[in-house]
């Protein structure tokens, strides 16, 4: 089954599984779905519905089993949420097959299938350039687990061409790499694979697609969050607190860049660039966390040493500090330029890496830089991304942020 890319439209439909019981988030769903535990005064479920809107999805149909009158008692038709929103009701105790039975006729072409309790910050316009590329009819979202985020939860194995080789929901076949989040794009016709038996859906019909090569997969090392369980439900409220962060480049951005293929190896030689500590305090006083990703090759070519680094770092986070702003973490790929690590610009492994340390949603975190690289690697992280020049500041970009921020929170 293969897809002629000129006759696909894109999704404007996401079906949400919302009918379990929940079991492994008790107390806090004795009275209430788990789509529904409230992060900061709002439920899980509506921080997905304000995500899909922002998407650009019209429509949503919830298919529902436990409690669902206080899901459609909070939601009602979706209108005041910007979307048209649907519902199906079974019994609690049906699997995720029965549910979407239930409601073939009433799901679109092409849609977006999702469970109730994963949020990932979704692009959905980078999800659609790839499942067009790749043909499948089928797309489920990896995440990437390089750090051993979900031990024991690897369940797919993908190819280079980047198709799923197997899905193995028993996590039994070796060579497993990768968490299968949902956030996945079907063609309806692909359900015509689910059997008659009630069972889970992505144990009935991912495996299948595998074994056809025709399950691609979309791999993200951008965590997810959910309230599955009780374990789980403090980085989540990390998470959706949404404290606003930018990210830095040092060189060019805070200090005076070196020559090409110099560095600043000694504290003293660090010159701030004018207008970069009161821009900080700027970002300090808004509740802005700043933090300053940096390539700094002249470890690995000899030019000086790590804690030479270090101190020259140490020397801008104090006086950052004393000019009344923050610096709350730096992090530098030390690599030399032809190392072909994961974290030397171009490449967003330090993004990364400050997402999963802080909890940022990157798609929300402005990366500022002064060079392509930056914004490549701001880019391939999923982050929007200011370049300053000697027309257009740090300060300048800084002033813009905040005045975006106040506008926003006083909507």
């Amino acid at each position: 089954m293969t897809l002629s890319a000129g006759k696909l439209a894109r999704p404007t439909q996401a079906v949400i599984l919302a009918g379990g019981r929940g079991t492994r988030m008790r107390p806090l769903t004795n009275a209430r779905p788990k789509p529904m535990v409230e992060f900061h005064g709002r439920p899980f479920l509506e921080y997905l519905i304000e995500l899909l809107r922002g998407q650009g999805f019209e429509r949503v149909l919830l298919l529902l089993g436990y409690l669902p009158e206080v899901i459609e008692d909070h939601f009602g038709d979706g209108r005041r949420f910007g979307v048209e929103i649907d519902y199906s009701r079974s019994a609690p105790d049906d699997l995720t097959v029965s549910r979407i039975q239930l409601v073939r006729e009433r799901i679109e072409a092409t849609f977006l299938l999702m469970y109730c309790d994963n949020y990932w910050p979704m692009r959905i316009d980078r999800m659609w350039e790839r499942y067009r590329a790749l043909g499948a009819p089928a797309m489920v979202t990896v995440y990437s687990n390089k750090d051993g985020y979900r031990p024991g939860k690897d369940s797919v194995r993908v190819d280079e061409r980047g198709f799923v080789e197997v899905f193995d929901r028993k996590r039994t076949t070796p060579g497993l790499g990768g968490v299968e989040i949902s956030y996945a794009i079907l063609q309806r016709s692909v359900l015509e694979l689910l059997p008659e038996r009630d069972e889970l859906v992505e144990q009935a019909l991912y495996p299948r697609l595998a074994e056809r090569r025709e399950l691609a997969a979309y791999v993200t090392d951008h965590r997810y969050y959910s309230v599955g369980s009780l374990e789980r439900l403090a980085t989540a409220e990390r998470f959706l607190a949404r404290r606003p962060a930018v990210i830095l480049d040092r060189d060019g951005v805070l200090n005076r860049r070196p020559p090409q293929a110099r560095y600043v190896t000694r504290p003293e030689q660090f010159e701030w660039l004018p207008g970069a500590l009161k821009a900080l305090a700027l970002l300090h006083d808004a509740g802005f966390r700043a933090i300053v990703v940096s390539n700094q090759a002249g470890v690995a070519r000899g030019a000086m040493t790590r804690p030479d680094l270090d101190a020259v770092n140490e020397r801008m986070r104090r006086e950052a500090a004393a000019a009344g702003g923050a610096i709350e973490a730096v992090y530098c790929c030390t690599h030399d330029w032809d190392a072909g690590c994961e974290c030397r610009k171009p490449a967003p492994g330090m993004l990364f890496q400050a997402q999963r340390d802080f909890d940022l949603d990157l798609t929300r975190t402005p990366f500022i830089g002064d060079d392509a690289r930056d914004r490549q690697a701001a880019d391939a992280a999923g982050c929007p991304s200011v370049l300053v020049a000697d027309d257009h500041t740090l300060l300048d970009a800084v002033e813009a942020l905040v005045a975006e921020r106040v506008e926003a929170t006083a909507r």
